[in-house]
């Protein structure tokens, strides 16, 4: 303490910074993947039943990517890309994508809450479909929004790949 706190008994604040681990991420984070930041501007966490999984919409000079995280018996982590594809609202049981077959994996419905550039999804339910590839190297997933289909690809990555740098308190 300086001399002037001593003598006006003032005590001095330190500014604390939660420590981020992949399922605590917030919007404004920065995260650091594949030689490139990405800055967080959406966060998504799906709840079905006591069972928690989050999505986290990530900014990159060049493209917008989606980060999984999901902790089962151990952590999950997937980085996920948007893809055009006609599917129908039933989930079928396979899916043809770039001349790869893709097998429905799990199916479900949840109960969703938006932050940042998600928040307006807040209070709504979807049903979503996960496929996986035969040697379980690539992933789409598919959500129903209301009336609206939107799938992504992607593939697992290891939690090493990723740095945190938190962008807030």
């Amino acid at each position: 303490m300086g001399f002037f706190s001593k003598l006006f008994g003032k005590k001095e604040e330190k500014a604390t910074v939660n420590k981020r681990d992949l399922l605590s991420v917030e919007v404004g984070d920065i995260i650091e993947y594949d030689l490139a930041d990405y800055e967080v501007v959406g966060k998504i966490t799906y709840k079905e039943g006591n069972y928690k999984w989050y999505s986290y919409q990530l900014l990159g000079e060049d493209k917008t990517i989606w980060l999984a995280a999901e902790m089962d018996d151990d952590l999950e982590l997937g980085i996920y890309e948007k893809i055009q594809l006609p599917v129908a609202n039933d989930f079928p049981k396979e899916i043809v994508f770039d001349n790869k077959t893709y097998s429905l994996d799990e199916s479900g419905q949840a109960q969703v809450t938006g932050e940042g550039r998600s928040s307006s999804l807040t209070g709504q339910r979807i049903r979503y479909a996960e496929y996986c590839d035969h040697d379980e190297v690539s992933f789409i997933s598919v959500e129903e929004w209301d009336s609206d289909v939107e799938a992504s690809i992607g593939y697992s990555i290891e939690s090493y790949e990723i740095k945190i740098i938190a962008g807030s308190m």
